[in-house]
């Protein structure tokens, strides 16, 4: 019997099966053909008439190759004309990249639909390079009203299988398989009044209507919701089953007398976060949270009082940080916050203490080899690193909670790296300034329990924000400076954030980790590959700024429109030594503007910062525009925020400026970036380097569903932990899983 995870070998001719398995499509099983949608359907009866297309208008036609010629321009290179007629009346389709072109496969008498811009050449019409896809001449039917209202699927092809190639092997697949194992009970699918797998297959690939899409549809979005769901019910069961050691609070540690010298009162939100966290360390089961509030909400306070429970219960905590710079401020920060808490052994010690160490690369090597050995035996409470704790030469002598910070900046094998330190599974506190929608929650985060800060402390100031759109109001560029340097003139200090360290990037490596703001951007140069030059004069002959990096905007600042004050730069490239400086010297007041890249995004806590100027602030997406700008506003003076933009006219990206200048509700903006993102990219499909993922589900649209399926899920899985009645659901998860579209979820 075929079944989903059936080869294609067995089912389509060899030489087609190995076409389609090869990269970027990738379709190996049964499941991968089936699960190949269609990105679109062109519906002949809907399409334009030759005779009423309209010059200058986007339009779709249906029309048969009548000629088909090859010719040469005066400057010898070549290009195909076609000549297509609908019946109606005639046009021409030129291609201008013969080796490439769509018209090797349309011969005279074959027929096309034509996408594309409409324009006129010497009286006749004509499209330049339309998207072209060929319309199989078996798709012709002896009903010519129904051969009109059939709607042509056109799938997400390859250079080398066309749209009509797949269309055609899913049509064998499709006569050949008579029925499929349905992994959805029937008692769901009478409920939710779903229509079978097999025949929702048949609806998506071979649809008379678009209520049969969205029939296939509503049933394919079950498969996917139902899917993760289950894999996170069982995670969530298997975390049940868990046994670790419980860590009890203690009404006479570090953490009371810690909480009797806090300098502000906690709000109403870090104290009910923090009692439900004590409540489950004091279980021996693991504790499996996330907590995620607005930037500057008070989430590493609520983390810390949280690792000092576990240290007065007698175990270590951890707190994995993406970048040194954020791993260098968390322990200088929890030094401060701690006081004499945190000095144990030294002469400020304020008994009872605890040690704090901190374990990165660029540690030198004697304070290493210390740090490593206050973790190994015991001595250090906290650990604060960043993936260099993730090296085998790291170990703990009681290691009871991990503390993720920033997580969506973490691969899969470094969060679980971490966690395997721990003789027994560790309770995980995993921390997100990134406001996620519920459903993502839901989906995503599923096997977390999820805590949500909404106050901010007392003390944080408005943020206005503004966005400098230099390309419609040169002057405008001007207004930057000088609203950084009377911040300064007030006694404030700035940041001036740029998307790259420079404009001459040494390699394709090393301007991806500065985008990032990844501190392992210094070992780029050593890895990088071709140099690839791309200098850029500081300002442009129209005075435009785009595409200067850190390295170029500085020295033009410093003698130009901030000459006079004191800057510094900051980014991946500088040593480890010269980074901790600047963010010494910086934090001590000693320089007025800091011109770095995004390395500063999360964590860096300077209160006297009240402007921040995020240059070509379109380069960046929703949640990092939003994280940059909470660096500022963060003591007693207001924040401003100044996006410039050098992109001219209506598009995404100012789009996303526009709406992130609109509002500071970092859970709205979080809904308008996932409207704007792919769903498989949200579930982390790209983080598990694999192709498949989400292809239907919509997180904000299909809250209903997902709730139901999760539901459904937990249902059955409190009934049937191991799907043993349900072989069908157990093989789709298994495929799933195998295909790892969701391992991270997997390993929290």
């Amino acid at each position: 019997m075929i079944e989903l995870d059936t080869p294609l070998t067995r089912v389509v001719e060899a030489r087609m099966a190995k076409r389609l398995a090869e990269r970027p499509l990738g379709l190996v099983t049964v499941a991968d053909l089936l699960d190949h949608l269609p990105r679109r359907y062109h519906q002949r009866g809907e399409l334009t008439n030759l005779r009423d297309l309209v010059e200058g208008e986007v339009s779709t036609v249906h029309a048969k190759v009548v000629k088909h010629e090859s010719r040469q321009a005066r400057t010898g290179r070549r290009f195909d004309v076609l000549t297509v007629t609908d019946g109606t009346a005639q046009m021409t389709v030129t291609y201008f990249n013969p080796s490439r072109s769509p018209a090797r496969r349309l011969p005279a008498g074959s027929v096309a639909a034509f996408s594309g811009k409409v324009d006129r050449f010497r009286k006749q019409l004509q499209m330049v390079n339309p998207e072209t896809n060929r319309l199989d001449e078996d798709d012709e039917s002896d009903d010519p009203d129904r051969w009109a209202r059939a709607l042509v699927p056109i799938y997400p092809a390859s250079e080398h299988v066309a749209s009509p190639v797949i269309s055609r092997s899913v049509r064998v697949l499709l006569d050949t398989v008579a029925e499929l194992p349905d992994p959805l009970p029937a008692d769901l699918l009478a409920r939710y009044r779903l229509v079978d797998l097999r025949t929702a297959y048949e609806l998506a690939h071979r649809p008379e209507s678009r209520g049969d899409v969205e029939r296939a549809h509503r049933r394919l979005k079950w498969d996917e919701a139902l899917t993760l769901q289950v894999i996170l019910a069982q995670r969530r069961r298997a975390i049940s089953a868990m046994a670790t050691v419980a860590r009890p609070a203690r009404p006479d540690g570090i953490l009371a007398a810690f909480d009797g010298q806090l300098p502000f009162a906690l709000t109403e939100g870090q104290r009910e976060v923090g009692a439900t966290i004590q409540e489950e360390l004091a279980e021996p089961v693991p504790m499996h949270r996330l907590l995620q509030g607005e930037v500057g909400s008070g989430k590493t306070v609520v983390a810390v009082r949280a690792m000092l429970a576990v240290v007065d219960a007698g175990g270590q905590a951890a707190l994995l940080a993406p970048t040194e710079t954020l791993a260098t401020q968390h322990y200088r920060g929890i030094r401060a916050l701690l006081g004499g808490f945190g000095r144990a052994g030294e002469l400020d010690e304020t008994p009872p203490a605890t040690r704090i160490a901190l374990v990165t690369g660029s540690v030198g090597a004697r304070a290493k080899r210390a740090a490593l050995a206050a973790a190994a035996d015991g001595s250090a409470g906290l650990v604060i690193g960043t993936h260099a704790l993730l090296h085998e030469g790291v170990a703990f002598h009681d290691l009871g909670l991990v503390v993720v910070d920033e997580q969506h900046r973490f691969g899969v094998e470094q969060r679980d790296a971490l966690r395997a330190r721990a003789a027994q599974p560790p309770h995980v506190l995993v921390m997100t300034a990134t406001p996620i929608p519920r459903t993502v929650a839901m989906t995503v985060f599923g096997d977390l329990e999820v805590s949500t800060l909404t106050q901010l402390p007392a003390g944080r100031q408005p943020i206005s924000t503004f966005v400098v759109d230099a390309a419609a109001h040169p002057a405008w560029r001007d207004r930057i400076w000088g609203r950084i340097r009377d911040e300064v003139a007030a006694g404030h200090q700035a940041y001036v954030v740029c998307p790259r360290i420079s404009s001459v990037a040494v390699g394709r490596d090393e301007e991806d980790l500065a985008a990032a703001g990844d501190d392992e951007a210094s070992d780029a140069p050593r890895r990088a590959g071709k140099a690839t030059e791309r200098p850029v004069t500081i300002p442009a002959e129209d005075g435009s700024l785009a595409g200067a990096g850190v390295e170029e905007l500085l020295p033009w600042l410093a003698d130009g429109p901030l000459a006079g004050l004191r800057l510094a730069a900051l980014h991946g490239r500088l040593p480890a030594d010269a980074k901790d400086s600047v963010m010494t010297r910086f934090a001590a007041g000693e320089l007025d503007v800091l011109v770095a890249t995004t390395v500063i995004e999360v964590g860096v806590d300077v209160p006297n910062a009240t402007v921040i100027a995020i240059m070509d602030a379109d380069r960046f997406g929703v949640s990092q525009l939003h994280q940059l700008r909470g660096r500022v506003g963060r003591g007693q003076g207001a924040g401003v925020c100044l996006l410039h933009t050098e992109v001219d006219g209506d598009t995404p990206a100012t789009q996303r400026l526009a709406n992130v200048a609109a509002t500071t509700d970092g859970a709205e903006l979080a809904r308008l970036d996932l409207g704007q993102r792919k769903e498989g990219d949200v579930l982390g499909a790209s983080q598990s380097g694999r192709a498949r993922g989400v292809r239907l589900l919509e997180l904000l649209k299909d809250e209903r569903l997902i709730l139901d399926a999760r539901e459904e899920a937990a249902r059955l899985v409190a009934a049937d932990p191991e799907l043993v009645a349900h072989p069908g659901l157990g093989r789709r998860i298994a495929i799933a899983l195998d295909d790892r579209p969701v391992e991270f979820l997997e390993k929290g």
